[in-house]
């Protein structure tokens, strides 16, 4: 019988999606289950990006270029400047969302066998790019003590080898919601261009930011121009998460040349998708400062919450929409499943995301969860309510 690919056998699972089955037979049972567990926003995608599709009047499906649409492009490079990003039409290649847009960097910047050093916890999906372009990533240990802040940059320096090729940060940070500061970004700079690697930015949540703080891109940092790659994405911020468009962006001639090569690969990205998107960059002010306003509120509101909890610590995020929560329990992955498979409160129950899936060194954050305070208010007090009580159960079996 023929066999599946060794690399294929080392793609991860996504920790988020693996409990889907689990949920299913909750909801079988009639169970009610709050989606703590995935970054889907409830929040209603701008109208001008839905009217923009309903009215276009397109008589064949074309392909677009392989960089996406240029008016497209144009308006982006507008947007980007419009917030002090000094980007051109030239130093950007839409995508088929941001995932693409990360594998179309790694793929122009790294070889079979080289390293990719990333802050841990990440976004689960950076160990399977990583995979997919048989690339290895090196891990440096964030902490929750710290709120998740950028480790010293010596924890960076000595894990730099001869295969390092680049440091991917993801700002604001899923799964943590941690914002770099503006020395961190600074110090970042410095090391990567002390020893000539790749910065790769993912700023798919740069709008949510709050209490005051600012995001400070890696396209904004002078003297690395060469070196900086940004990731960006619609997903997040226009709550547009099935439109898979997103883009990479870079002042390095070279690398977009390379990236270029990948997206003919592939042909072209959506139209129907880009000419959302397109649109979507028409969204007002307006709509920004309610979203912020409301996860504000939803992040209170989380937090406070479970501040309540004995034995549960809560690292406050500064932005995006989620935030870990370490637990008074030995391993998240089976109270997880525990709490589909086997609990209920008045036949209601939550679905979270096991925090380890967000680690690549093994046996870490094998108490913490991710929450994505994606529901309103009133669902986030219930939830945590629920939390609780199945803390207190699983604890007392």
């Amino acid at each position: 019988m023929p066999k599946v690919s060794n690399k294929g056998k080392q793609m991860p699972e996504s920790p988020i999606r693996k409990l889907v089955p689990y949920a299913d037979i909750a909801k079988k049972k009639g169970h009610k289950v709050y989606h703590l567990n995935i970054g889907q926003p409830d929040i209603k995608t701008p109208e001008v990006a839905m009217n923009a599709v309903k009215n276009a009047d397109i008589k064949i499906l074309e392909y677009s270029h392989s960089a996406g649409f240029e008016s497209y492009r144009n308006k982006l490079s507008q947007y980007y400047k419009s917030h002090g990003l000094p980007v051109e039409v030239t130093d950007i290649i839409i995508t088929t969302g941001g995932s693409e847009a990360l594998l179309f960097a790694m793929g122009s910047t790294m070889d079979q066998g080289d390293e990719i050093i990333i802050p841990e916890p990440f976004y689960a999906n950076y160990n399977g790019f990583s995979t997919a372009s048989g690339v290895k990533v090196v891990p440096v240990i964030s902490t929750i003590d710290t709120g998740f802040a950028l480790p010293p940059i010596a924890d960076f320096e000595k894990l730099i080898t001869p295969k390092t090729k680049a440091i991917l940060i993801c700002n604001p940070g899923n799964p943590t919601g941690y914002l770099y500061s503006k020395d961190e970004m600074l110090q970042l700079a410095e090391l990567v261009k002390k020893h000539d690697l790749f910065l790769i930015a993912d700023e798919v949540y740069r709008e949510f930011a709050y209490d005051g703080y600012q995001h400070h891109s890696v396209m904004n940092i002078p003297g690395i121009e060469e070196h900086a790659i940004m990731i960006d994405s619609v997903s997040k911020r226009y709550s547009m998460c099935g439109a898979r468009i997103g883009c990479i962006v870079s002042k390095n001639k070279e690398v977009m040349a390379t990236a270029m090569k990948f997206a003919q690969a592939r042909l072209s990205p959506p139209t129907f998708a880009q000419i959302a998107s397109e649109a979507a960059l028409e969204t007002p002010q307006s709509y920004f400062d309610e979203v912020i306003t409301e996860y504000l509120e939803r992040r209170d509101t989380l937090v406070s919450e479970l501040q309540k909890i004995d034995g549960v610590q809560v690292a406050i995020p500064k932005g995006a929409f989620y935030c870990i929560a370490q637990l008074p329990i030995d391993n998240a992955d089976h109270f997880a499943q525990w709490l589909l498979e086997s609990f209920d409160l008045n036949g209601e129950t939550v679905m979270v995301a096991p925090a380890a899936g967000f680690y690549s060194t093994p046996g870490v954050g094998l108490n913490q969860v991710r929450i994505a305070y994606v529901l309103k208010k009133e669902d986030l007090i219930r939830s945590v309510q629920i939390l609780k009580e199945a803390l207190a159960q699983y604890n007392n079996r």
